[in-house]
């Protein structure tokens, strides 16, 4: 789906050169749920901008092989909903900016509100709702636009730890209804082994990749298995950081 090909990213800032991520080289593969797992500031967030054409990189080149007009859906770190619009109305933008008529995206809308758990809640406005909710209608947002692939950035960081635990099934089970290729960006360790089909883990800024793990765990993974526990224990053992 995706080929990331010797990506490297400077910014200058205070009169010096700050290279925020160095010859990165990565295939995504279709369907799969890829994690990319580094410690806070190590460059993640700036690679998936590169990815979603957000930032263009200082050195390397992105690569759709699949298809020339691969479309991306995002999903932000805070929830980035708009708070005079509806869950209904958040969730059918991207359609609606398309141009896509009022019954077709009303119905796409509808299928993913329902899909990720927010039925009853289509004419609610943000402030309604809690903040696992609105990262719900992110989700549902960014899938409306039927995305080739969609990335996500730490979407789960400022949750409570109940609520994010349950949104890591929830991302898990929506992934495995609609087979979308996933990229998923993570501080979080258990998070990335919970659901990734691979890992790869980043080195401290500038971000390198370390390593790439491929989890020979079944689904649904457990925390406490032994097996996802010794994996977890190899994985922080090779970070560069506390994570």
């Amino acid at each position: 789906m995706l080929r990331l090909e010797n990506i490297a990213k400077s910014f200058y800032a205070r009169h010096e050169v700050f290279d925020a991520v160095s010859d990165v080289s990565i295939d995504v593969y279709e369907n799969e749920f890829l994690t990319i797992l580094g410690p806070g500031q190590c460059g993640k967030s700036v690679l998936l901008n590169i990815i979603a054409g957000l930032e263009k990189p200082t050195k390397g080149t992105v690569d759709f092989p699949a298809s020339s007009d691969t479309t991306m859906g995002f999903v932000f770190q805070k929830t980035a909903v708009f708070p005079w619009k509806t869950v209904m109305e958040n969730v059918e933008l991207g359609l609606q900016i398309k141009g896509a008529n009022k019954k077709e995206r009303r119905e796409k809308a509808q299928y993913l509100i329902e899909l990720v758990g927010l039925k009853g809640f289509e004419n609610a406005y943000p402030y309604q709702l809690s903040g696992g909710m609105k990262q719900r209608v992110g989700i549902a947002r960014a899938y409306c636009v039927n995305p080739d692939i969609l990335l996500m950035d730490e979407p789960f960081g400022a949750l409570d730890a109940q609520t994010r635990y349950q949104m890591e099934e929830e991302v898990l089970r929506i992934w495995q209804a609609e087979k979308r290729t996933v990229i998923f960006v993570t501080n979080n360790i258990e998070e990335a082994l919970f659901l990734g089909d691979r890992i790869v883990l980043l080195s401290a800024c500038p971000a390198k990749v370390k390593e790439i793990y491929i989890p020979r765990l079944e689904r649904p993974r457990n925390n406490i298995d032994p097996d996802f526990l010794a994996l977890r224990e190899e994985i922080e053992a090779n970070t560069d950081l506390a994570l």
